[in-house]
């Protein structure tokens, strides 16, 4: 039998790796963009880019189109991913919060996901699997620590990021679970349409629509446009759909990892060592809840032929 590319184990990887690099880039390119556009005005001009590149590929490679029920949960869907958890977490940086507190927080949605996974989508997890989520957890906290204040935090910034944690888990395993045959490109096309229909009313009624044009903002909404918004998540529903949802969360834990590594190249900034130490555990944890003996490893790939 031949196999196709989405067969091969290597095609996980690079897939896995990328959604990686770029979620933690993501952070950087969001703090730049917020300098020049408010929360709700800028994810309105980065959907509407991004509509503007998914339309030609889809009237060019006309996919099938999610209609009826299957439609609505696209929609919703969408919606979770990207108002709900992009509001949240850009208003939660915008009010001033940390990166150190946001990532934290955000950083308990593969727990959360395992705990939703277990109890009502039938996944089994190994006691060396639940281990893995509190290590890598813990390490995502050794990792941003020198950086929480939690003076910084106000209730309403508090609520963002808590809307945003349960917009992206709940985005996630929706379109796993309702939506597991559709098109991601006609899907891309409905979910950005349906975010700026309820982004661009509320950036014009709290907004303004304020928008300090420069290359900076131009250099971010693009990258997180084509970057993130397409290939990323596109990636990550991916990876959802051939593995179990807790291992494939758990990648988060590694965009904590990623941005170290971008603010030392790019500002010389040097980790802590209390930072190094939950590198290490952090990779200790993702290891723990991703790794597959070579018998289930077989069997799971046999199962996708």
């Amino acid at each position: 039998m031949v196999r196709t590319l989405n067969d091969r184990p290597w095609f996980d990887a690079a897939l896995a790796w990328y959604f990686v690099t770029v979620w933690g880039s993501g952070f950087l390119a969001t703090k730049v963009g917020l300098q020049h556009a408010a929360p709700f005005t800028f994810l309105t001009l980065r959907f509407a880019l991004g509509l503007a590149c998914v339309v030609p590929i889809v009237l060019l490679m006309q996919p099938r189109w999610p209609a009826g029920r299957e439609l609505g949960h696209v929609v919703v869907a969408g919606l979770l991913m990207h108002a709900v958890h992009l509001g949240g977490s850009h208003y939660t940086q915008y009010l001033g919060v940390s990166a150190g507190i946001t990532a934290l927080i955000l950083s308990a949605q593969p727990l959360i996901t395992a705990l939703i996974a277990v109890r009502w989508m039938g996944e089994t997890l190994a006691a060396r699997q639940w281990a893995g989520v509190i290590i890598g957890l813990a390490g995502v906290a050794l990792i941003v620590w020198h950086k929480v204040d939690v003076r910084e935090a106000s209730l309403a910034s508090l609520v963002a990021v808590t809307v945003s944690l349960a917009g992206v888990t709940a985005g996630t395993l929706y379109q796993r679970v309702f939506c597991p045959l559709v098109d991601l490109r006609s899907a891309a096309a409905v979910q950005f349409a349906a975010t700026i229909a309820v982004l661009a009313p509320l950036a014009w009624a709290f907004e303004d629509m304020q928008v300090d044009w420069s290359w900076q903002l131009a250099g971010s909404i693009l990258f997180l446009v084509i970057g993130a918004s397409l290939l990323a998540v596109s990636a990550l529903h991916t990876l959802m759909r051939r593995g179990q949802a807790t291992r494939v969360t758990s990648l988060l834990y590694l965009t904590p990892i990623f941005a170290v590594g971008l603010e030392l190249a790019m500002f010389g900034v040097m980790p802590s060592a209390l930072a190094l130490a939950g590198i290490a555990v952090t990779c200790l944890g993702v290891a723990l809840v991703t790794w597959q003996t070579s018998l289930s490893a077989r069997s799971a790939r046999a199962s996708r032929l």
